[in-house]
């Protein structure tokens, strides 16, 4: 990139279990309320802003283009332009990436760019049959027709599409996310105790985190039930006093005869939302705001949709290529916790010679990634995937997390469901 953008200012919303404390508010509730409360603590005109670009994977259908739903309701002028974007888990990530390059092509100064998901909100569908006895009845043109209409109903009618299980299913591979995961374990023989043991650390190293009140300097407290005066302020994904003995109890979900992974060991089902104010470098000194960090380069992959989990290795194959920089120069790294043998198969995939050689047309491996720095204060399997949103949580943490180790750059990454990855170098001076 020929000037890096500044990133003044990340905050998020709590990440609440799906069907949990935030599945009365909407999508559109969760992301105006995280823009409003971003924009006040920076502090900008709000004319100022160019454009609002939004990351959503559920695209709720009360909703469409979300992104200016969520602008209109968080009281930014009608005059201000705003999309959605959606590349699957990386939609988050893609609102800051297309902000980015609107910044630097000059088709706007300063950019509020986020991702939102309300899994809980994603609906049920009515399945072919259903569907086919409504369009019968509507035509029917007596009472009579009508009739004989619904004498074809049956309790199979009712069987309904689970829209949130069609969504996490590739629909060119027929893999649901999770079968990939056990792909990748059995491609690089990780075992569920290696499984369990990754998961366990991570809720381990969240709850530290969070009685530490890490998360707080990035979390915005949020109402989610006004009658009552009830605030969430916490991420309450994360299972305090976690033990191997309860990890080892949960069946496979996936492969229910050979498989490993469970849904101990997979992220969780979330709702939340994210946002960031975005512009050039020079734009940041010339108004005096002092930027949490900077967005050095950033690059997106594509690989086999069945292998999608080892997106990361793909990007930060190109990125590392595109900034002549090496593993070891990072000195923190996100990799976003899909699923605990996802993770681990990364680790293998990054230090392999051979795997490099075979997949990413490198001749040395991409490097180890040194396990110290990575995901220091837990992942998604601890704290959740609201899948449009964790691209930008990714950032957010990041950058805060470089800060307050007194650390100066960084590597965010993550798979994206039908076989892609993206990476993002960070940086804080």
């Amino acid at each position: 990139m020929r000037e890096r953008v500044a990133v003044i200012d990340g905050l998020r919303t709590p990440i609440a279990k799906a069907s949990g404390k935030l599945k009365k508010l909407q999508a559109e509730s969760l992301g105006s309320f995280i823009l409003s409360e971003l924009a006040l603590r920076v502090g900008l005109d709000y004319a100022m802003y160019d454009e609002i670009i939004i990351g959503n994977v559920s695209q709720p259908a009360h909703a469409a283009n979300i992104a200016r739903v969520i602008a209109l309701k968080a009281g930014f002028s009608e005059k201000i332009p705003a999309y959605t974007v959606h590349r699957n888990c990386a939609s988050g990530m893609q609102a800051i990436t297309s902000s980015t390059e609107k910044i630097l092509a000059g088709r706007g100064d300063i950019y509020l760019a986020g991702g939102v998901e309300s899994m809980s909100n994603i609906p049920l569908l009515y399945n072919k049959k259903m569907s086919a006895l409504f369009e019968d009845i509507f035509r029917s043109k007596s009472p009579i027709d009508k009739i004989k209409a619904l004498a074809a109903f049956t309790p199979s009618h009712l069987k309904p599409i689970i829209g949130l299980m069609e969504g996490l299913t590739d629909p060119l591979s027929g893999l649901m996310m999770g079968s990939t995961a056990e792909i990748l374990a059995q491609d690089f023989g990780i075992s569920r105790k290696e499984q369990d043991e990754f998961a366990l650390l991570s809720h381990q190293k969240a709850e530290k985190a969070q009685k530490n009140r890490i998360f707080e300097q990035e979390i915005a407290p949020i109402i989610y039930n006004p009658a009552k005066g009830l605030i969430m302020s916490e991420d309450d994904g994360i299972r305090h006093s976690q033990n191997m003995q309860a990890l080892t109890k949960l069946k496979p979900f996936f492969d229910k005869n050979n498989g490993t992974v469970t849904a101990g060991n997979s992220s969780q089902v979330s709702d939340a939302a994210a946002a960031v104010v975005l512009m050039s470098e020079s734009k940041a000194k010339e108004i005096g705001l002092t930027p949490l960090g900077y967005l050095k380069e950033f690059a997106y992959a594509g690989l086999e949709p069945a292998r999608m989990g080892l997106g990361p290795a793909y990007s930060t194959a190109k990125i590392l290529k595109m900034s002549k920089m090496k593993m070891s120069d990072f000195e923190l790294i996100e990799l976003n916790e899909a699923f605990a043998s996802q993770v681990l198969a990364n680790l293998a995939a990054f230090e392999s010679k051979k795997y490099a050689n075979t997949h990413l047309s490198r001749g040395a491996a991409l490097g180890a990634i040194d396990t110290n720095i990575l995901n220091v204060n837990g992942g998604a399997i601890a704290l959740g995937h609201p899948v449009g949103m964790t691209g930008t949580r990714l950032v957010i943490h990041t950058l805060k997390e470089l800060r307050r180790q007194n650390k100066n750059i960084g590597l965010a990454t993550l798979c994206i469901g039908g076989g892609q990855g993206a990476s993002m170098i960070l940086e804080v001076e």
